[in-house]
């Protein structure tokens, strides 16, 4: 269970460094909008998102099993956090959160990192899209600028009100949408090491301010974000709130752990190495827990923010480090800057995400699969977008390994012999 950093300081230069430096501040630049978004799509103010990703962040990489794993707030929280806010407040997410974080404490003690193993792929796969179109569907709003007071959390209800408000379309507001995605994806395939996400965004946001369009920003919907970190402060704790948020604390806790040991075995394929489960669910365990001491959002190893690290030369964790460290010093010197991006051009930037994390390239793949997989992964996927996430990962779990076991006793039985009586 010990740090990766450890490992990889014995034998650390000054060309790692140079790598890392690069790596970690490309990460930054990719990390800062997306916190940003996240944080506002899942019922938070924007600045939660970049204590996130700076508090946990930093965490992350320098407690963590991995070499190059980027940890920070993702796209697959959103659905639990908007819905723990909704229903407990901001202070019952927090607490929420930090119980998350002692809970992954108490299975990386007890060496529980292998388990992930024992999670159906087709439940992962189900709930990854499910929430991807649950995240897609709450960005239209933004997207098309549309005038609504209200947009309720159910999906059909909040479908029925998009629909309700279509009148309302800004041509601003989607045409900045649709131009930033546009940006993203064209920069994506044209400069992959490069850091698209803040350059479509800025650019976009930028013509917004210079153009005076009629279109939200940042600063226009939330006011100024702020110049530093908060001062910790102890959620807190009763027993009767540790009760009542003890099932999100426990969605939180799987959803981080799943996501950071995926992200981590994305990671090892890219680079050839290995990483310790143990040690990075502790690692989470920690973040999780300095980030609810900071006022942040849960946080887990980030797949895209991985990547794009080994892409852009990454070599240890310390580049994770540096991509903590250069968040922090975008918040304190340029704050205000941040406040001018426009809505619109987030909403977008989301929405691709969303697209993305849903991994429709293997959409065929599920088709030609074993048939009660492709059950399960829809199964998983219905619940997760018109249900609840809780009821969606557990009766998905329960569901595949009752499969599991099934097929585990059809082939026995083949090769069983009645006894001679």
């Amino acid at each position: 269970m010990k740090p990766k950093i450890l490992t990889t300081l014995a034998t650390y230069d000054r060309g790692q460094f140079a790598s890392d430096l690069i790596a970690g501040v490309t990460v930054a630049m990719v990390a800062l909008p997306l916190s940003l978004a996240i944080a506002i799509a899942s019922g938070a103010g924007p600045e939660k998102g970049l204590v996130t990703a700076i508090v946990a962040g930093f965490l992350i990489s320098f407690l963590g099993g991995s070499r190059v794993q980027i940890g920070g707030p993702t796209g697959a929280f959103i659905v639990v956090v908007f819905s723990t806010i909704l229903e407990h407040g901001y202070d019952g997410l927090v607490l929420a959160t930090f119980m998350a974080g002692v809970i992954m404490l108490v299975a990386g003690y007890l060496r529980a990192g292998n388990l992930v193993t024992y999670v159906p792929e087709p439940v992962i796969n189900g709930f990854t899209i499910g929430i991807g179109i649950i995240i897609a569907t709450s960005q239209l709003k933004d997207l098309f600028g549309l005038s609504i007071a209200q947009v309720p959390a159910e999906f059909i209800g909040k479908i029925e009100a998009l629909w309700a408000g279509r009148d309302t379309v800004s041509i601003s507001s989607l045409g900045i949408g649709l131009v930033t995605m546009v940006l993203i994806t064209v920069l994506r395939r044209k400069a992959p090491r490069f850091p698209g996400l803040i350059v479509a965004v800025g650019l976009t946001s930028a013509f917004v301010a210079l153009t005076e369009l009629p279109v939200d920003t940042i600063f226009s919907r939330f006011g100024a974000l702020p110049s530093k970190l908060p001062l910790p402060a102890i959620p807190e704790i009763t027993m009767a709130r540790i009760t009542e948020l003890l099932p999100s604390a426990f969605i939180i806790a799987f959803l981080a752990s799943i996501e950071s040991l995926l992200s981590a075995i994305v990671a090892d394929k890219m680079i050839g190495s290995r990483h310790r489960p143990n040690a990075e669910v502790l690692a989470q365990g920690f973040a999780n827990i300095g980030s609810a001491l900071f006022g942040g959002l849960p946080a887990t190893g980030a797949i895209a923010r991985t990547a794009t690290n080994v892409r852009a030369g990454g070599k240890t964790p310390v580049a994770g480090i540096v991509h903590a460290l250069a968040i922090l010093l975008v918040m304190m010197l340029a704050a205000p800057l941040a406040g001018y991006l426009a809505m619109p051009a987030l909403a977008g930037l989301l929405i691709l995400t969303a697209w993305n994390m849903s991994e429709p390239h293997k959409w065929l793949h599920y088709m030609d699969g074993r048939r009660s997989d492709l059950v399960l992964l829809i199964l998983t996927l219905v619940l997760t977008v018109l249900a609840d996430l809780t009821v969606a990962i557990g009766v998905g779990v329960s569901v595949g390994l009752a499969l599991r076991l099934r097929r585990h006793n059809v082939i026995r039985e083949k090769d069983w012999v009645p006894p001679d009586r």
